[in-house]
This record gives structure tokens, C-alpha cells and sequence, in this order.
């Protein structure tokens, strides 16, 4: 799948558009397919790393745990046995 990722915190300059693996979810998780995103305050502070507390609560200090933004979404939940009707998408 394609994600914008990031792997420095800085401007929106360092977003790229990259290939990342699909993520296969565990027995107690769901995977969900992103219809829509949006970009609020929270994105913004994480991809900057600033005020430096943002670091320390995204687990980060030098470079991004996490390298794929978004908080708010619009989702439509995928189950295992949801899979053979989901050929359209």
C-alpha cells in the first residue's frame, strides 16, 4: 500500500510518498481501509517534534517511532470473513 511517511521531524518538506508493507492485524485487532484523512494541530506539533514534549509523548526523541501521521480518519472496518466481498475495493 502507499503511505506519506516520514522519518525526520521537520517541515512538511520531509513527507514522502513511499511504498510500506500492508499491516496484517493480530487476533484481537481489525484492519481498516482509510476513505478519508484529515490534518489537525496534534499531525502537525508530531511531524514538527515541537514543542519538545511532543517528542517524549510520540516516543521519538531523535527520529519518528511512529513514521505515519493521521488522526483523524473515515474508515470502513475489514474482518477476516468480510474479505470475499471486499473485491471491489
Amino acid at each position: 500500500m502507499k503511505a506519506i511517511v516520514y522519518t525526520e521531524y521537520g517541515p512538511p518538506d520531509v513527507l514522502k510518498l513511499e511504498e510500506v508493507p500492508k499491516p496484517a492485524p493480530s487476533d484481537d485487532e481489525v484492519l481498516v481501509q482509510v476513505h478519508a484523512a484529515a490534518v489537525n494541530f496534534g499531525d502537525w506539533a508530531i511531524l514538527r517534534g515541537k514543542p519538545f514534549v511532543v517528542r517524549l509523548m510520540s516516543g521519538g526523541l531523535l527520529r519518528p517511532k511512529h513514521t505515519i501521521l493521521g488522526m483523524d480518519i473515515v474508515v470502513l472496518v475489514v474482518l477476516p470473513s468480510m474479505y470475499p466481498f471486499l473485491k471491489m475495493y
